[in-house]
């Protein structure tokens, strides 16, 4: 589960507006520090405890921005990806590695896009201390490259025994602007959250938030799981996090969140999802690959407030995208990989089948809002092109506490099942003979199917605004144990469709909802 390079591009963006930071926590009382970093003497353990960053978050806020410094010695302040990787965390100093505990945890160096210096704490018995740096934590693939200045850390990444009994292996990993990534059991790292989204889409620019500092309680011996606190700072926001993270089949994060803006905050962005739609089935008309498929998510899905389940195919669009779904308390919503076999893609160094689905689960009542869908245009799987937020319909005042909680399952899907049919696959093409006209293929699967009397009926609710839907057919699939419909979709002169379909009987609708923003 190493870091992908397409990992470490994406957030280079990000980094320009935002610097390093030593310990808030020390920072009260702490001498003006010279430009070359001496040698200090231990500090001394400070309280902490539940209230503690979102203290410090309500009083940060209430100041300036002020993006600390991301100088760094000559020697290392131009490095470039390669060397970056050439530097190795030793796993025998990793942070609790000799407590027989169930994590441990290890840092990551400052370079490359990684200047800012993140501020690293441990918190034991309600008591927190900086966690000291030292070069020797690491092994250098250049000895050019070990420089002795008090670097610190450029963030972190925890380690369970998730896929093996006694063999650590990292599970989460929190490294870049806002950015934080995790697995599941037997899954390798895919698509990405952030603690805040602002902007997002904006021709204006989108600003980046950063995790500066991050609090980590020594867990209990014989406990599998663990609290993080993180403090996020942007020139508009303040917000303080609380992770409660449990590793497994299904890798669970509890979020806490209080966001405290330094100004009024009109596109905010909570528990943003970040990942990668390269082509599909759907969507590969300007592709030239050999592979079926290539995305970290295939999907946007929501469960709604009112109980409908929504299925949002993604697209690699020539323009940007922006969709908007609105809601009022929403029951979830998610990124998802739902093709898990390696005939849909066929790649043996990627394994995008074993990329987790992210889904979110809102804790208490949201409100009004949207769940936005931002699809950016992207030559190739490099850059991450797709970002889902829940947007809250009232803007964020400057001045107020705004507080989310909700609940994150990286897993295999969403964390419970559904009695609706589901779509399994989408596929579109020419028709033959009408260039005017294109050709959907929807799959689906699921419980409806089970035991189906061979006299079965099933029909297909079909929409377009604009257009025109015609030749429907709805049959059997033996080959996935479920059924098929196609139709033939004729935009006319339309620029933009929206395209909606369910699977009914005659009672009913008995699928979710498929939708899909068709642009030429």
């Amino acid at each position: 589960m190493s870091i992908l390079r397409r990992d470490l591009v994406k957030v280079g963006a990000g980094l320009s507006l935002l610097g390093a930071s030593g310990s808030l926590a020390h920072a009260q009382s702490a001498p003006a520090q010279p430009e070359t970093p001496q040698p200090n003497p231990m500090p001394k353990p400070v309280p902490f405890d539940d209230k503690t960053v979102r203290n410090i978050a309500q009083a940060l806020s209430k100041k300036s921005y002020a993006g600390p410094s991301q100088d760094m010695p000559s020697a290392i302040a131009n490095m470039d990806f390669d060397q970056f990787r050439s530097i190795a965390y030793n796993p025998d100093k990793a942070l609790w590695h000799n407590d027989k505990l169930a994590f441990d945890v290890e840092f990551f160096p400052r370079g490359f896009l990684y200047k800012p210096r993140i501020g690293m704490n441990e918190v034991v018995n309600g008591q927190s201390t900086p966690v000291p740096y030292d070069p020797d934590l690491f092994t250098y693939g250049n000895p050019v490259l070990r420089v002795t200045d008090d670097l610190g850390f450029a963030g972190l990444r925890l380690r369970y025994a998730i896929n093996t009994p006694g063999v650590m292996e990292e599970c989460a990993v929190f490294l870049g602007a806002s950015y934080f990534r995790a697995v599941a059991k037997g899954q390798n790292y895919g698509l990405s959250a952030r603690g805040f989204a602002n902007g997002t889409g904006d021709s204006k620019g989108e600003e980046f938030a950063l995790f500066r500092e991050f609090w980590l309680e020594k867990p209990e011996p014989g406990v599998n799981s663990i609290v993080i606190h993180a403090l996020l700072d942007s020139p508009s926001v303040v917000g303080a996090f609380r992770f409660t993270i449990r590793p497994g089949d299904t890798t669970v994060f509890d979020v806490q969140t209080s966001f405290f803006p330094r100004q009024s905050i009109t596109q905010a962005g909570i528990a943003p999802l970040t990942g990668m739609f390269y082509f599909d089935t759907n969507e590969r008309n300007h592709v030239d690959d050999w592979r079926p498929a290539a995305h970290d998510s295939e999907a946007l899905q929501i469960w709604t407030g009112a109980g409908q389940q929504l299925y949002r195919p993604l697209v690699n669009p020539t323009l940007l995208q922006f969709s908007a779904f609105t809601d009022s308390s929403p029951q979830g919503f998610g990124l998802m990989q739902r093709k898990r076999s390696f005939q849909d893609y066929q790649d043996l160094a990627l394994n995008y089948e074993k990329r987790p689905s992210l889904w979110i689960e809102p804790i208490g009542n949201w409100n009004d809002g949207a769940v936005d869908l931002v699809e950016i245009p992207t030559p190739n799987e490099v850059n991450d092109n797709i970002v889902s937020f829940w947007r809250p319909k009232e803007p964020l005042k400057e001045g107020q506490e705004y507080a989310f909680t909700y609940r994150m399952y990286w897993s295999w899907d969403t964390p419970w099942p559904t009695h609706l049919a589901r779509v399994a696959a989408t596929r579109v093409g020419a028709v033959v003979d009408h260039p005017e006209a294109r050709f959907f293929v929807i799959d689906f699967t699921g419980e409806p199917f089970h035991n189906v009397p061979q006299d079965a009926h099933f029909h297909l609710l079909p929409q377009s605004t604009p257009g025109t839907i015609r030749n429907v057919v709805v049959e059997p699939n033996p080959q996935i144990n479920g059924w098929r419909t196609t139709f033939e979709f004729v935009p006319g002169d339309a620029k933009m469709c929206e395209l909606q379909a369910q699977l009914a009987n005659d009672q009913g609708p008995i699928s979710e909802k498929w939708m899909y923003h068709w642009t030429p």
